[in-house]
């Protein structure tokens, strides 16, 4: 076993093969980019080197800045987590050249999976079934657009060298196919550096099946049965788990045969996914699979295996790495119970699930125990930035059955904080209680079918919620006076303290929350160490402690408790892991409150203008893009809301963009 391992990688899952590396002994050697100098998986790591600026293509892509800090830490091998390198076969050569072991497969099984149609005419020999499609040389649009038409629409444009829903667009109707193609193959070129396309059938009710693999260097190769990880959005997994709901022994054993067989042709070593996509019309089908593609590195959703089997996979890898044998022959994999994992993203699923960034000032999760698990680079405090991933954590949860795995991954939702960017914690937690997905009805489509339960209209803020605010902002009033007078030279003085005491009567102060456009008043009034709250028609007894941002209060006889934070001139209360936001206005800026950009496009985050599809003097109908930004690792396009006019364009392809930064300026169409 190797004595020190370099992670050329970052976030959760550099601490994730941290965490192995130090129950085994092993010492580690964390790299980072500006961005990440305190970053948690550099505090945890035994060592850390600088590799650059913030960029990815400047920093965790440098393969030789990546080996250069190994050599000089004296790391014997390098592991390189998933992204960035984990599937670079000129980067495992480069290790091998350098005297480093590569926690991987073999150059040339990266490279036999890393073009997706060449995988595919593998496959084909190796007996393994594939979506009908064209994986052809010849990239000329006419040829792309006349397959296309050959195979049937819808069809599907994916990377040849791509993965994570990048280069990738669904296409209906032949009038749709020139304007994807080019989008799909300007994705693909800038995360892959290859804009090399597929096309391929799209199947209308599909679900994403994958069987984890794992193959050793004495002829040795097994899987570890499957994951579901058919709950997707952006063509990018939210929600996986193992088994997968309805799978029959038979089609378990039929995959799983096709996936160590597809390992097998290529002379696999260490940890890899077969993806299949199934065609579940008529229901799970032993006849109805297909393989996609390979990842020849360990998944982001590997922790639900590990869950249903008891086996911690990066020791495999390591072991593996290190020349040893499987622990497990195929009869000796076992199902125990019941995983599920959902990945915390920074990003608002109310507006196209638009990845967010900023500090996280609030981030609590629940407790870990046998039945649940947080993976996570990031701590409360640290900031969520453009450069990477939005990623913040993946919870997994594991009980005896679905059902109770259902209800445990229901209740660390609400038990989950997320305050700062944008999170979609209530996303999931719509997804787990619909009766679709409890039931297993499952396929790609699910979010999309079901955004309109999934993604209600926010509604107005129940009283009570406004009375728990308009409580947590007088208790943090009056902790700030008394702070303050314990400071000054007499704090006793009456000047320093704001019990509402009045010489010629009682005093009522209202709060003006705002929610939207909507101003919701809040009367206040004290009453020895609580206070009367009026909101509507209701009225409230309430007092109560904020510590460590959670507010335990009483209100009408009723214990509360809930996390509080606040934000710029906004406070966000959260109670069952719903987290409300809501302003608080100033009466004396009452009348100067900011009515908006309106008549203008501002870039919703930072990133890099990509396309700009209009001109100045254009006529533009609702829904029609104007600009491509690529921000995240995605493409973002951003359309007109409302019928208009071009009147100013500010911004050039190439152009690096603030959040908020005015893109067009429009005026209204005529007429």
């Amino acid at each position: 076993m190797f004595d020190r391992i370099l992670i050329a990688n970052r976030a959760e899952i550099a601490c994730r093969v941290i965490r192995t590396a130090r129950r085994l002994g092993i010492g580690t050697v964390a790299v980072y980019s500006e961005a990440d100098a305190g970053a948690r998986h550099v505090a945890m790591a035994d060592a850390a080197y600088h590799i650059g600026p913030p960029a990815a293509r400047e920093s965790y892509l440098r393969a030789e800045a990546i080996i250069d800090a190994a050599t000089a830490s004296g790391a014997q091998a390098i592991h390189p987590g998933y992204g960035f390198l984990s599937e670079n076969a000129a980067f495992a050569e480069a290790c091998a050249s350098a005297g480093i072991v590569f926690i991987g497969p073999p150059p040339s099984a990266i490279r036999a999976m890393g073009l997706k149609g060449a995988a595919k005419a593998l496959m084909v020999e190796a007996g393994v079934p594939v979506v009908p499609g064209y994986h052809g040389d010849d990239q000329e649009p006419e040829r792309l657009r006349a397959e296309a038409a050959r195979i049937g629409y819808p069809v599907l444009i994916k990377a040849v060298a791509g993965g994570g829903g990048k280069g990738m667009r669904r296409v209906d109707a032949d009038a749709e196919f020139e304007r994807a193609l080019a989008g799909a193959k300007r994705e693909a070129a800038s995360a892959f550096g290859d804009d090399k396309v597929l096309i391929e059938k799209y199947l209308v009710k599909p679900r994403h099946i994958e069987i984890q693999v794992f193959a050793d260097t004495h002829g040795n190769a097994i899987h570890l049965n499957e994951r579901d990880c058919s709950i997707q959005r952006r063509h990018q997994k939210v929600i996986e788990e193992a088994p997968a709901p309805g799978m029959s022994a038979s089609m378990r054993k039929a995959m799983g045969d096709a996936a160590v067989a597809a390992a097998k042709a290529i002379d696999y070593v260490g940890a890899g996914t077969i993806e299949f996509i199934a065609d579940v019309a008529d229901g799970l089908r032993d006849d109805r699979f297909y393989f996609m593609e390979m990842n020849t590195r360990l998944q982001v959703e590997h922790p639900v295996t590990e869950m249903i089997t008891g086996q911690d996979l990066v020791e495999w890898q390591l072991r593996v790495a290190a020349g040893g044998r499987l622990p497990l022959t195929q009869d000796q994999v076992p199902i125990d119970g019941h995983a599920l994992e959902v990945r915390l993203y920074a990003e608002n699923p109310a507006r196209g699930f638009l990845p967010s960034t900023g500090k996280l000032i609030r981030f609590r999760t629940p407790v870990e125990g046998m039945h649940v698990r947080i993976d996570t680079g990031v701590r409360e405090g640290d900031e969520v930035t453009p450069f990477y991933d939005p990623m913040i954590a993946k919870l997994i949860v594991h009980d005896r059955d679905r059902n109770a795995a259902l209800r445990r991954l229901r209740q660390a939702l609400r038990q989950t904080e997320i305050v700062g960017p944008a999170s979609n914690v209530v996303f999931l937690g719509a997804v787990a209680g619909h009766q679709a997905f409890v039931d297993g009805d499952l396929d790609t489509g699910f979010i999309d079918r079901h955004k309109a339960a999934l993604l209600p209209k926010e509604p107005v803020p129940a009283a009570e919620t406004l009375a728990l605010a308009a409580l947590a902002i007088l208790l943090e009033r009056r902790a700030e006076a008394a702070a303050a007078a314990a400071r000054s030279g007499d704090p006793t003085s009456p000047w320093g303290v704001i019990d509402g005491w009045r010489m010629n009567g009682g005093y009522v102060e209202t709060i003006d929350l705002t929610a939207g456009e909507l101003v919701l008043p809040v009367t206040a009034s004290p009453v020895g160490q609580g206070f009367h709250l009026g909101v509507g028609e209701r009225t409230f007894h309430a007092f109560g402690s904020i510590e460590d941002g959670t507010l335990s209060a009483r209100l009408e006889g009723l214990q509360v408790t809930a996390g509080f934070a606040r934000r710029d001139e906004r406070v966000v209360l959260i109670r069952d892991g719903v987290a409300t936001t809501l302003g608080v206005r100033d009466a004396l800026d009452a009348g100067e409150m900011e009515e908006g950009v309106g008549g203008s496009i501002a870039a919703p985050l930072p990133g890099r203008i990509i396309q700009v599809l209009v001109a100045a003097g254009e006529a533009v109908s609702k829904g029609g893009p104007l600009v491509v930004l690529e921000a995240m690792k995605m493409e973002h396009t951003i359309a007109a809301t409302v019928d208009c006019v071009v009147d100013t364009v500010h911004v050039a392809a190439g152009d690096l963009v603030a959040e908020g930064a005015t893109l067009i300026a429009l005026k209204e169409a005529e007429g």
